[in-house]
């Protein structure tokens, strides 16, 4: 990831092009033959006029055009034709400028083409956080054991807007304790002798919830190597399953809206969401290895309901563009 500035929501805006097309078929003009005159006449007869056909068509000579001259379209052709023409640029140009007025149009502004809001949330604008003095990026090729240098803290995904701040993870430090109340009350013996033998550097953690009642967790996990974060996913059997469960969890499997082109480049992730029936709230989660670095994000919402699948992938999402 670049140090650029993540912005988490894309507009977008639709291309229009109206081309009418006009056929334009002028009338084929007419043009009365010359008769040929008697031979023992010292004068050329006139042509006689047919029955109801009048005796000089409008626009025409008098006198019928010699064997060279070219025949001249009648005069309501020419103007038939200059109707037509008149009315192709006019629909060009009303075409044109309707082209125009919807391509300079927000999507929403459309009628039709306007975005329904998908439920995700308002985060702030993102950024990188500065490094320590010749401190590589961790993905970078001067950083072959991925190391993340910035302060861990700063890695963690503010909270979005209308949140309400998590009393106990407030972006800070937390303990070991405190990380294992993640999970559920049998299995924090075990999980915390994982983390004895792995022996994390740190851990931060920030939680929040929405108006909604979508309750939020982001736990950061860091370790000495790429080999003792990774080794704790497979102590903690996550892959094909979530492994060992978090609290207040049933039946909790692969989330399948969740596919590769969703990962972030350098980091992996394994998403997984509760399935019905479930308990008292709906919960999602997801481990991510970037690195030395582990990150748990937890969704989670009391009652029937599910928690929004496009708030939680979003926050995955910014949140692996940090550790990346």
């Amino acid at each position: 990831m670049s140090d650029q500035t993540v912005t988490p929501e894309a507009t977008v805006t639709p291309e229009a092009t109206v081309t009418p097309e006009t056929a334009v078929t002028p009338e084929t003009a007419v043009t009365p033959g010359a008769v040929e005159a008697p031979a023992p006449a010292a004068v050329p007869a006139m042509p006689e006029v047919p029955p109801g056909m009048p005796e000089v068509p409008p626009g025409m000579p008098e006198v019928p055009p010699g064997p060279d001259a070219s025949p001249k379209p009648p005069r309501r052709v020419l103007r038939a034709v200059a109707r037509w023409t008149a009315a192709a640029l006019a629909f060009g140009v009303l075409g044109t400028g309707t082209a125009f007025g919807i391509a300079s149009l927000e999507r929403t502004d459309v009628p039709g083409l306007a975005t329904e809001d998908d439920g995700r949330w308002d985060y702030p604008e993102l950024s990188l956080p500065a490094l320590p003095a010749g401190s590589p990026r961790p993905f970078s090729a001067g950083n072959p054991a991925e190391i993340h240098h910035a302060d861990l803290r700063d890695l963690l995904l503010p909270a979005p807007a209308g949140a309400v701040p998590d009393k106990k993870l407030t972006g800070g430090w937390i303990s070991t304790e405190t990380f294992l109340d993640a999970y559920r009350q049998q299995d924090r013996t075990s999980v915390a002798q994982l983390l004895r033998d792995a022996a994390p550097r740190h851990i931060a953690a920030r939680g929040w919830t929405m108006p909604d009642g979508t309750t939020s967790r982001i736990y950061l996990v860091r370790f000495n190597s790429t080999a003792f974060a990774s080794r704790l996913l497979d102590d903690l059997h996550v892959g094909a399953s979530a492994g060992t469960p978090l609290d207040r969890t049933d039946t909790t499997e692969l989330d399948g809206t969740w596919s590769s082109a969703d990962n972030v480049e350098n980091v992996s992730s394994f998403v997984f969401a509760e399935q019905a029936p479930f308990g008292a709230e709906h919960v999602r989660q997801a481990y991510t290895l970037a690195g030395d670095t582990v990150a748990l994000v937890v969704h989670e919402r009391a009652g029937k309901r599910e928690t929004g699948r496009i708030p939680f992938q979003q926050t995955l999402i910014l949140q692996n563009q940090l550790l990346a």
